[in-house]
């Protein structure tokens, strides 16, 4: 089994090799690299070097990319946000190319999943126009093919949003006939819109990766794993009954120690572990 965590830990801050140290000393094998221009710089074939080279030096694979959902993230404020599901036929067309020059890195750096998310969650309260599922439906057409072409599967991820219920994300895979997409079953997200348990079995024939996190059932948290609400016990044995054999990486939030959140995680890895070899 692989157990990796995202670079969402360490959102707020730039990129660096003791970034990917300290994931490697907590026990994960496998990283997933959030793309912001101002955390990554996945447009710099220099930076995307740099990231290749620390990958080799700590032994960490790179797992995947998270497709840019915002145009920059600095002192806690979020910058403008960059959706693939919005009628703004400009700002989609942004968003594509962001999107695309994330999936271009696989060319130089080989990774085999783009984490997507369909338009902006809803407790960030998006105008309507900034979700639509006809915009949606052209953008996943163009990914698809795009990601084809890069050699990199598109995991659409279950977000807080009427786009992206587990039973949606299904219908649209399957009634676009995208032959490069998957599901990213986020817990975290789950438990929010849908039983974590409903919706790993409706996912479960597309599952391609996992977002590991946990919240008290009212707000999005990102909690270390058993410091919220969601029945572990439960959900992974689901995730073992669908026959899930893919990677399972934490997607964290800082929440003022980034270490002290390492540490927990690395003891909750261990749990999930035995959870799942029970």
């Amino acid at each position: 089994m692989t157990y990796g965590l995202s670079t969402h830990l360490f959102h707020g801050e730039r990129l660096a090799r003791a970034h990917l140290d300290a994931i490697k000393a907590h026990g994960f094998d496998a990283v997933e690299v959030f793309a912001t221009r101002t955390h990554f710089d996945y447009h710099d074939p220099a930076a995307i070097d740099a990231l290749a080279g620390w990958l080799d030096a700590t032994g960490l694979r790179l797992h995947s990319v998270h497709a840019p959902i915002v145009e920059g993230y600095s002192g806690g404020t979020w910058g403008a946000p960059i959706s693939i599901a919005t009628a703004d036929a400009a700002r989609r067309s942004f968003a594509l190319k962001e999107a695309e020059a994330a999936l271009q890195m696989a060319g130089r750096l080989p990774y085999g999943i783009l984490v997507v998310h369909l338009g902006q969650p809803d407790d960030q309260q998006p105008p309507p126009s900034d979700n639509q599922r006809d915009a949606v439906r052209r953008s996943l057409e163009t990914l698809d093919e795009l990601a084809g072409t890069h050699g990199v599967t598109l995991a659409l991820e279950v977000i807080p949003n009427q786009l992206s219920h587990a039973q949606r994300l299904v219908d649209l895979i399957d009634g676009l006939e995208l032959e490069h997409a998957g599901i990213c079953l986020d817990f975290g997200h789950a438990h929010l819109v849908d039983d974590v348990v409903d919706a790993i079995e409706t996912a479960s024939g597309h599952l391609v990766t996992t977002h590991l996190h946990d919240n008290r059932g009212t707000t999005d948290d990102h909690l270390v794993p058993f410091d919220g609400r969601i029945d572990w016990d439960m959900a992974l044995f689901a995730m073992r009954k669908v026959g899930y054999e893919g990677a399972w990486m934490f997607e964290l939030a800082n929440t003022g120690d980034a270490t002290e959140v390492l540490r927990k995680a690395e003891q909750a890895c261990a749990r999930v572990r035995d959870i799942l070899l029970s």
